[in-house]
């Protein structure tokens, strides 16, 4: 009898990040529920911020008068309802950003300012991968940049398929490159300034250390991305998302064989986007802008495109539509992982996590304690970082773990 191979196949993403909140739910009947006590600590440079009292944790009651901490079937049906309210700022800023993007896009500008570039960097199109990604990089180690930088995804997209890559590479260039300079920062106020805060730091001993850190990420991200792209460039079929970009490549190159002239309005709105690029650059880090602010300046960005290229109030209001259209999957996406920590911080169980890990690293070595910390925080920042804006969370409760010898 022949047995029938099953294939398997990755789930939708909508799916998995639900079946990780049935998952969290469940352990919220496993895990004891706790929390420690805070209180409030103002930092260097006057910030006051919510932080752990050291060894004030102490268990909750599942069921008690205030209410079930267990999490059922409601609180699962409920958690990508409250995920997405709890990250409405987000999802408003990625829904802000399309709409501006899709009026930007309909005027045919950056495709034929691409095109431009394209016909200009022939033959040294792999300098822009070092370019970049050190640029990005050294705005995530500096000002943590991340984020920000979505709505230039489909910009570099489309400038890689110009130059003979794929998709990916973009990707690498734009998320390995902020990420890298996250994992390498010096003085990035997300990460670095609050985690010396809560350690009572002052000022920036590690800085050197930090960038020669810095330094040799950005350097192997490098390299591996250019090695990827001249990979795929000379085999495109080694490409991993090799058929979606024959499809989305095809449209692009359709713009790049017409012999449509790159105008005056297309290089007016080149340029208002370059400077739209350095106001967002020069808010972040002298004013401490963040998602509100820059949704407003790619709104008047928009705005400022569809008016120079004379699309009309209707044609901008349409081409705002189909922008939203294409950053809806990522915002619900955000959204509905959101929801996962939602589940987690209803059942009190992030606490308990935290407490027991200070536990199992309570009397180890110093060098044990400090690596085993790091791989710990790197697990907990990687799910605060699915989760959006709470890569801070972990910082506040390590004070519950405050150990570091050298620290002190």
């Amino acid at each position: 009898m022949r047995i029938a191979k099953i294939k398997w196949a990755m789930p939708h993403c909508y799916a998995l990040i639900f079946f990780i909140i049935i998952l969290v739910a469940l352990l919220t009947w496993c895990i004891p529920s706790g929390s420690f006590d805070y209180h409030s600590v103002t930092l260097p440079g006057g910030e006051t911020k919510t932080l752990v009292i050291p060894g004030s944790y102490h268990l909750l009651d599942k069921v008690s008068s205030e209410g079930d901490l267990r999490q059922g079937i409601a609180a699962v049906l409920a958690a990508p309802m409250e995920g997405i309210i709890k990250a409405a700022d987000v999802v408003a800023f990625v829904l802000i950003v399309g709409g501006a993007f899709g009026i930007i896009l309909r005027t045919g500008a950056i495709e034929r300012g691409l095109v431009a570039l394209a016909e200009r960097l022939a033959g040294k199109g792999i300098l822009v991968i070092p370019i970049a990604m050190t640029l990005f990089s050294l705005g995530g180690a500096t000002f943590g940049m991340s984020e920000e930088v979505i709505p230039l995804y489909a910009i570099f997209i489309s400038l890689m398929f110009a130059l003979g890559y794929d998709s990916m590479t973009a990707i690498l260039i734009l998320f390995l490159g902020t990420q890298i300079g996250y994992v390498g920062a010096m003085t990035n106020p997300f990460s670095v300034l609050i985690a010396q805060g809560v350690a009572g730091i002052q000022g920036n001993p590690q800085l050197w250390l930090r960038a020669i850190a810095w330094l040799v990420f950005t350097l192997l991200a490098i390299a591996y991305t250019m090695w990827y792209a001249h990979r795929v460039k000379r085999t495109p079929q080694k490409s991993p998302v090799y058929e979606n970009d024959c499809r989305n490549r095809e449209q692009f190159l359709s713009i790049q064989d017409t012999s449509v002239h790159f105008s005056i309005a297309d290089r007016v709105i080149i340029i208002a986007f370059v400077l739209a690029l350095a106001v967002i650059s020069w808010g972040l880090i002298t004013r401490g802008w963040y998602m509100v602010e820059i949704g407003s300046v790619f709104l008047a960005l928009g705005l400022f495109s569809g008016i120079v290229g004379r699309m009309g109030i209707s044609g901008m209001a349409d081409s705002f539509v189909e922008g939203c259209k294409e950053f809806v999957y990522a915002a619900v996406v955000i959204g509905l992982a959101r929801g996962i920590l939602v589940v987690a911080e209803n059942g009190r169980i992030i606490d308990t996590l935290l407490f027991g890990l200070s536990e199992m690293l309570e009397g180890l070595p110093q060098y044990a304690f400090t690596t085993l910390m790091l791989l710990g925080h790197n697990v907990i920042t990687f799910f605060c970082a699915l989760i959006f804006g709470r890569g801070r969370a972990h910082y506040a409760r390590a004070g519950a773990v405050r150990r570091f010898g050298w620290y002190q």
